[in-house]
């Protein structure tokens, strides 16, 4: 199920994303025989944007002679000074690939190496400069013969890692002006690769990502507190039917759901070896019979599309929770320009078992799913401030709120707790302006959170007249809330025209929502969708911004804000 939708207003965004992507080693062998237009229909249903599978990243084996589960892979360098990028066709299978879509990002990770590396020793790590040059070799090659630009570089497949090297592979890449290619790590398991990043800080700095395989949906405590991007880097492996379509589908969305990553690639990306091989048929289609030219496009191809056909790298996954009642999960992701994608998945247990690791037993319930749109759907910034926003008095930061457990865990922030040493006369009370100075008629409405205890306030405004350095005479329609329960509306801020006041109920470290209505000469003011005061009489201003503030230099905190003016 696919919902798309837009809107506008803050943002509650976070992770980037390339949710689905596949992997070939010595799996396309057969791919490459087939005759056309045979060969290029398959690539289609693989590659071409919004057509079937629409991958978005392709992960590929540095061929190292040795076998990586299906069969051996070539290497570019049989010997040590031996080098030939023409061999195997995974060089072929990327240009493919780049050729139907050339926003795919492109990753490169060996399974085996050739003698010569190890030097007598079934090794790579004892002469990790020997290793490095190996691989950035592969790299430069891509580049310089196919014009093949490699996004990723793994370390060695499923078997250990080493940290000096790794290190070493980042200094490699930069000597040789391939600061673009990042480094993920391990390939194996959560651990111990993330416990070392977080003791190593020069080892933390050069790994881009972590790339577990077949985590079943579920990361480490660990891998979360290295703040790095976590990819489920091998997946699937599932015989390609309406099961493993199901696996694809729970995995897809689970994977970020219950784990926290934010891309998934499966193995394989398509069934072209002999079905008795190993894992025969685990592919999202299969293509096994380039003598006859038959082909079939399985389910897992458009289990597949209902993620990449909606979104692309660089989206964000929305921090919700995603479990389902009844059972099953949703994904939300966003663009960052307003557009949303949502999709939902409720597959049971019976038809959604993975080769590996074992499903623990759940039940998938008929349910009604509502969901509601609040904010925007707009990324993180590269700056700190909410866009459009001008800060008088005061500095109101984006702020991740991780003591929330429910819909404010991104608010904006005034975080400004003593007055500054001041060049101009700073208001007694903190403000930020937005919109248009010509509005005269409009509604703003906003969820706010008192921090300060006992004489904590904040509050909305409309028709807010004067700001810089004569922020201190600025007059409007304010409309605040105090930590000790009570509200006013006042004429200026500096609170001194004060139009009504009363009880409110408002307390602080809790979220309210403040809704001030002005139209004409009458203003009107409601506390979480109940009106809390009604009929004040406004001549003056008769026009001017809408504002948010607090009473003094406090923390505090402000989210879902919305303005309708005219």
């Amino acid at each position: 199920v696919i919902v798309a939708a837009g809107t506008a207003g803050w943002s509650r965004a976070l992770l980037c994303a390339c949710p689905a992507v596949s992997c070939t080693v010595a799996t396309s062998r057969l791919l490459v025989n087939y005759q056309e237009p045979y060969r290029s229909q398959i690539l289609d249903y693989l590659f071409k944007p919004d057509f079937g599978a629409s991958l978005h990243i392709l992960k590929v084996e540095i061929g190292g002679d040795g076998q990586s589960t299906d069969g051996t892979e070539p290497s570019h360098m049989h010997y040590e000074n031996d080098e030939n990028y023409f061999r195997g066709y995974e060089w072929w299978l990327m240009k493919e690939a780049k050729k139907r879509n050339p926003k795919i990002k492109l990753i490169g990770l060996p399974w085996t190496f050739p003698a010569w590396i190890g030097k007598g020793e079934n090794w790579p790590y004892d002469y990790p400069d020997v290793t490095a040059y190996y691989i950035v070799s592969w790299i430069l090659g891509a580049k310089h013969y196919h014009d093949l630009d490699i996004d990723y570089v793994g370390i060695w497949n499923e078997r250990a890692f080493n940290s000096k090297y790794i290190k070493l592979l980042r200094y490699t890449l930069d000597k040789h002006g391939l600061q673009q290619v990042r480094i993920i790590a391990s390939d194996r398991l959560w651990e111990p690769i993330s416990f070392v990043l977080l003791l190593d800080s020069e080892l933390h700095g050069v790994v881009d990502a972590i790339g577990a395989h077949y985590p079943g949906t579920k990361t480490v405590p660990n891998a979360l507190l290295t703040k790095k991007k976590l990819w489920s880097s091998e997946d699937y492996s599932t015989f390609n039917d309406e099961v493993g379509a199901g696996c694809w589908a729970r995995i897809l969305n689970q994977n970020y759901v219950n784990g926290n990553m934010t891309s998934t690639i499966a193995w394989n990306l398509v069934a072209s070896y002999y079905e008795e091989l190993p894992f025969g048929r685990c592919g999202l289609m299969t293509a096994q019979e380039p003598w006859s030219g038959h082909y079939k496009v399985e389910a897992p191809i458009w289990i597949t599309a209902h993620t990449t056909q909606f979104t692309q790298p660089g989206w964000s996954y929305l921090q919700v929770d995603g479990h389902l009642q009844g059972g099953g999960s949703f994904v939300a992701l966003t663009d960052g320009l307003g557009n949303l994608t949502i999709i939902i998945e409720t597959m049971t247990y019976n038809h959604s078992q993975c080769i590996r690791p074992p499903l623990p037993h759940f039940t998938v319930t008929p349910q009604r799913a509502t969901f509601y749109l609040k904010g925007s759907f707009v990324s993180n910034p590269p700056f700190s401030e909410a866009p459009n926003f001008a800060d008088q008095t005061g500095v109101f930061e984006y702020f991740i709120n991780a003591s929330d457990p429910g819909d404010h865990v991104f608010t904006v922030r005034q975080v400004v707790v003593q007055r500054p040493i001041t060049w101009a006369s700073d208001a007694d009370q903190t403000i930020s302006l937005i919109g248009n100075f010509k509005w005269v008629n409009m509604t703003v409405t906003c969820d706010i959170y008192i921090e300060k205890q006992r004489d904590g306030g904040v509050f909305v405004a409309g028709r807010v007249d004067n700001g810089g350095i004569y922020v201190r005479r600025t007059k409007g329609v304010f409309f605040w809330v105090f930590a000790d329960g009570t509200y006013r509306v006042t004429g200026d801020l500096a609170g001194e025209e004060i139009l009504m006041k009363g009880l409110s109920g408002v307390r602080d470290n809790a979220w309210h929502t403040l809704t001030l209505n002005i139209q004409g000469t009458s203003a009107s003011g409601l506390l979480n969708g109940y009106a809390l005061w009604e009929n004040v009489t406004v001549s003056q201003p008769s026009n001017g911004w809408a504002a948010i503030g607090t009473r003094s230099f406090e923390f505090a905190q402000f989210d879902n804000f919305h303005i309708e003016a005219s």
